[in-house]
């Protein structure tokens, strides 16, 4: 038995059905388990809500006005309800599942199991995120993006719905504070160099950035007066006090709050040190090691993965050289070439409004070339849309180069393909946006997510709740690989070195975090190594290096991942030979959504048999 998004079951039939769930078939029993399950933890997310559009029976009730608890309660609710989950699921005879719901099973273990790994330690957000406010760690990193661009606004009551999350995210930003200094005491300090750096990035230059806008042109005000000026039910006058209360609010209560943010990281700096890895902190080689296994879903050790970053960085290397040489540039180190050729006129887009419109431009017409080609390599083709959106000015001096958010289940809002545009006269060359594009929009995290999205035999929990970085991570890598096979690069040797670099990129991800956290490698190391291996600018290996300290394992997700869709690819190949199927193999990777590795490669190694079919006598 599975339920799709469309009937997630209200929380009263919920119940029901879980009283039943003694008499029900061990399927019936999970079915039972996992209603209850979504319910529990929408009910604890009302910003995962907003950004599916669900309804309040899907949720479990009312969320339009709320945003989640950023308190220590909050997190053991949290925890509660996995350690819940994995009973039930533990209660279950496995055995006696099969089809989907045995892979339902093994997924939604899986994801709980390594979660409450993580969370056994109660610092941040658990081990993948041990720090409660960084220059990328913070409500004050995504909320004013989520309130401007995901909370609707088209009647009264989303109007004072969005007037309540204004005031909901002052207590936010409190607990946050109450979390920081709870830690603090604990011993867990974030790197200096992730609270202030430089006269832009670090979290107190980032909320300091953010305050200092007038209140009226804040986004928080200007955004929801754009969306009042639309919905004609509401008379001008209304329109005008609204607007005016949203202003107050900011000013009141979601200022001061900032201040206070502001207050405790600068009270906090002289006892942050430069250490950059978590094996500064306390049982900090035990919490990277649970990190690592949710990030990758493998038994990897640190060891393992930093012997195969390092292994793939020389391969790559090769190739790279060749095209270089073949560019006729012969003199100097892999990095001081790739470097030449990012300085080229040719391979600049201005770092002026007209500069970054063209970028995007640009990127649009990618997209739209890959797209028209996907039916030669999928079955099943993602019907959401794209947008590509510059992150937001307030937050891109500490984001990450690129980013995904996934559609709206109900089709109101496409996916959003966001790219840090602060400066891409220097850190974006053209030759290197083709693979970015590829990655984070099709056939990437894009194309994967709304093919799960889409997946109407998924349950809930498995088509919009769960996701396993190593899956939805390699596959965006293994899709910058698709796209250099399906021939994207046949004549355009630059691009292709851009392909090349990102992968090198990638397994220099696996050689850097691994030193950092369990080599015990500085932030400049770390920095050295990564420009020495990509070629890339500085000022985007520093912030990623940055990104690492603070995600302890979570940058080894793709090329783990990517390694690992190979190897299942040329088992499938070896095993039918002429037989093969590049759109069957691909079918059965994406149509059932993110899951651990070891449940992709059982999925594929099913496929296999049924194209081969039974033995022979």
């Amino acid at each position: 038995m599975h339920f799709s998004r469309r009937a997630l079951l209200g929380a009263s039939v919920a119940g029901v059905v879980l009283a039943a769930c003694s008499r029900a078939a061990p399927g019936g029993q999970l079915k039972a388990i996992l209603d209850q399950a979504c319910i529990d933890i929408l009910r604890e997310a009302p910003e995962a809500c907003t950004s599916l559009a669900l309804s309040e029976a899907q949720a479990g009730g009312r969320y339009m006005d709320r945003l989640s608890d950023a308190s220590k309660e909050g997190f053991l609710r949290g925890r509660a309800i996995g350690e819940r989950v994995l009973g039930e699921l533990r209660g279950l005879n496995r055995e006696q599942l099969s089809g989907q719901d045995a892979v339902t099973y093994d997924v939604v273990f899986t994801a709980t199991e390594n979660s409450l790994a993580t969370s056994a330690f109660e610092y941040g957000s658990g081990a993948g995120a041990p720090y409660v406010l960084t220059q990328l760690t913070g409500a004050y990193t995504g909320i004013p993006d989520f309130l401007a661009s995901q909370h609707q606004v088209t009647n009264r009551e989303l109007a004072d719905a969005y007037l309540s999350r204004l005031s909901a995210y002052a207590r936010v930003l409190d607990q946050e504070v109450v979390r920081l200094n709870e830690d603090v005491a604990a011993g867990v300090i974030p790197p200096a160099f992730c609270l202030r750096r430089g006269a832009h990035d670090g979290a107190v230059n980032l909320l300091a950035k953010f305050a200092s806008t007038a209140p009226a042109q804040n986004v928080l005000v200007s955004s929801f007066a754009q969306k009042l000026a639309g919905v004609a039910e509401i008379s001008a006058a209304d329109k005008s006090a609204l607007t005016e209360r949203a202003q107050t609010i900011l000013t009141s209560e979601i200022l001061p709050a900032y201040q206070r943010q502001v207050d405790a990281l600068t009270a906090l700096l002289p006892r942050a040190t430069a250490d950059a890895g978590i094996w500064k902190l306390p049982r900090g080689a035990e919490m990277y090691a649970a990190s690592l296994r949710n990030q990758t879903t493998t038994n990897m050790t640190p060891d393992e993965i930093h012997q195969m970053g390092l292994d793939l960085v020389n391969s790559i290397n090769g190739e790279m050289d060749a095209i270089l040489k073949a560019q006729g540039l012969n003199r100097g180190t892999i990095a001081q070439r790739v470097q030449a050729v990012s300085r080229r006129p040719d391979q600049i887009y201005p770092s002026t409004e007209a500069g970054r419109a063209r970028l995007l431009a640009d990127l649009n017409a990618q997209v739209e070339a890959i797209k028209a080609r996907m039916p030669e390599v999928c079955g099943t083709l993602a019907g959401a849309a794209l947008e590509i959106k510059r992150i937001p000015e307030y937050t891109e001096a500490g984001a990450p180069g690129g980013y995904y958010q996934p559609a709206a289940l109900d089709g109101s809002r496409p996916g959003a393909y966001y790219i840090n545009l602060r400066d891409p006269a220097t850190e974006y060359p053209k030759f290197t946006l083709p693979t970015l594009t590829y990655h984070e929009g099709i056939p990437g995290h894009h194309w994967q997510i709304s093919i799960q999205q889409e997946a109407g035999e998924l349950p809930f929990i498995r088509s919009a709740l769960l996701g396993f970085n190593a899956y939805a991570e390699g596959w965006g890598l293994y899709a910058e690989q698709l796209a250099d096979e399906m021939g994207m690069y046949a004549n355009d040797p630059l691009g292709r070195l851009g392909y090349l670099q990102s992968a090198a990129f990638r397994a220099s991800r696996l050689v850097c975090d691994t030193g950092l956290h369990h080599k015990r490698w500085t932030r400049e190391q770390a920095i050295a190594s990564m420009v020495a291996a990509t070629g890339d600018q500085e000022s985007n290996i520093t912030t990623e290096i940055e990104r690492y300290c603070v995600w302890p394992g979570q940058a080894c997700g793709y090329m783990v991942g990517r390694q690992a869709i190979n190897r299942m690819r040329e088992a499938a190949k070896t095993a039918l030979g002429a037989n093969f199927d590049i759109k069957g193999f691909h079918d059965v990777v994406l149509t059932n959504g993110s899951t651990p590795l070891s449940v992709t490669e059982s999925l594929v190694q099913q496929w296999v048999a049924t194209v081969s079919g039974p033995a022979q006598p």
